[in-house]
């Protein structure tokens, strides 16, 4: 694979065939293989146009050969660059717990620009080289073979059809006791996919020299299930957050797709989940003993079927509650639909709320937008908006702060 070309792009924004962007040629091969990764995940990361790609509210990253495209957010009216939006990306996923940045080396920052599968391949390698370390564990597992001697099982059909000639072999079933197990079968998988995906990259040698420090292990065709059937214990816990990276990175990984060459991986989170998850974070740093924080708490609506509003607050001493509803898109007063207005207010009745927020995010202010009042049962609703980076353009440290503000304003009201 050749060295890796870059081309970033914002949510919403278009690529079309042959055209150039970051000084890379977005070539047809580029684009039948991104046709081919979209279909493979039910077409959420981008909607396909003539001659070119329309992204949607995913971002994260996508690796086709040696193409990456980072996908990035961005908030309207925002002046802040594509790698500032970059390191806010990064920083969303370092607070809602999808990514652990460990501190990267300098020589392999001066070799080439860290993306975020950078990021999440030298995080399994390191998580992957800290195990070895350790000392990797050793299982159990049934192996069925000839052996000059007699132990665990025989099997018989087997051992007649293997050794009619060879009468001093037993064909057996056996336990063993090593480091040839599922675990370390699905690290050996994922390890494989990091080489494939880093030719060309400073990560090669790396990865290779995980490789040859790393047991040799039998092939395992992973799939989801594979890992619904891993089960964690006090022996294992460690390999908990090394499995959740292979996961990521196995189940992401195309390779020959409908029988074409292209190497494939997409890393790529919906932006709108994410948005809801940072401020359910920063709602809980800020909340210290006075609130109550929780993120999709539940409640039965009608028969089996649920509702789960993005985020509820209660008061610890008033006993208060208060619903917010998290938006990820451009505040216009105009296009607030009817069926958001309705959410918040059956989401007040439910939870006996009196107060509920459409939150949105904002480039330069946090502020409550709109004021209003049901009709029936007085419950109060806010628009509000929140600023997402500082004025640095960096993510906002205060944005907890901003919206339990827009709150107290709030409740201050009610009462």
């Amino acid at each position: 694979m050749a060295k890796l070309k870059l081309i970033q792009v914002f949510e919403h924004q278009r690529l079309f065939k042959n055209n150039t962007y970051d000084g890379v040629r977005f070539e047809d091969r580029y684009f039948s293989a991104l046709l081919k990764l979209n279909e493979l995940h039910n077409s959420k990361y981008f909607t396909p146009i003539y001659e070119g790609i329309k992204f949607d509210s995913y971002v994260g990253v996508l690796q086709v050969d040696d193409l990456v495209i980072e996908v990035l957010p961005k908030v309207e009216g925002s002046t802040a660059e594509n790698n500032q939006w970059r390191d806010v990306l990064i920083e969303m996923l370092q607070v809602t717990h999808q990514l652990k940045v460990n501190q990267l080396g300098q020589a392999s920052v001066a070799k080439q620009s860290i993306h975020l599968l950078d990021i999440y391949f030298d995080w399994f390698l390191t998580e992957v080289e800290q195990l070895v370390h350790a000392g990797l564990i050793k299982q159990y597992r049934k192996e069925t073979k000839n052996t000059l001697a007699l132990k665990g099982k025989l099997e018989f059909a087997g051992h007649i059809r293997k050794n009619l000639v060879h009468q001093e072999r037993f064909y057996t079933m056996h336990q063993v006791y090593d480091t040839d197990h599922v675990l370390h079968q699905v690290m050996n998988e994922a390890l494989q996919v990091v080489e494939t995906m880093s030719k060309g990259t400073y990560r090669y040698g790396h990865c290779k020299a995980v490789q040859l420090n790393f047991p040799e292990v039998g092939a395992l065709a992973v799939v989801a299930q594979t890992f619904e059937k891993i089960n964690f214990n006090r022996k294992n816990q460690a390999y908990k957050t090394v499995i959740a990276l292979a996961r990521l990175i196995i189940l992401n990984y195309s390779p020959n797709v409908k029988h074409g060459d292209e190497q494939m991986l997409a890393l790529m989170f919906d932006m709108n989940d994410l948005w809801e998850k940072y401020v359910l974070a920063k709602l809980q740093q800020q909340a210290n003993q006075e609130w109550l924080v929780k993120g999709q708490d539940s409640k039965q609506f009608w028969e089996r079927k649920t509702m789960r509003p993005d985020i509820v607050l209660k008061h610890i001493s008033s006993g208060e509650t208060i619903i917010i509803d998290t938006k990820w898109k451009n505040y216009a007063y105009d296009r607030i639909g009817m069926d958001d207005l309705r959410q918040i207010y059956v989401y007040n009745e439910f939870w006996e709320a009196k107060v509920g927020m459409l939150l949105y995010p904002s480039p330069k202010e946090s502020k409550i937008v709109v004021k209003g009042t049901y009709a029936r049962n007085g419950y109060l609703g806010r628009i509000a908006l929140v600023t997402v980076l500082d004025e640095k353009g960096r993510l906002d440290k205060n944005l907890g702060k901003k919206v339990f503000m827009m709150i107290e304003d709030s409740l201050s009201v009610n009462q």
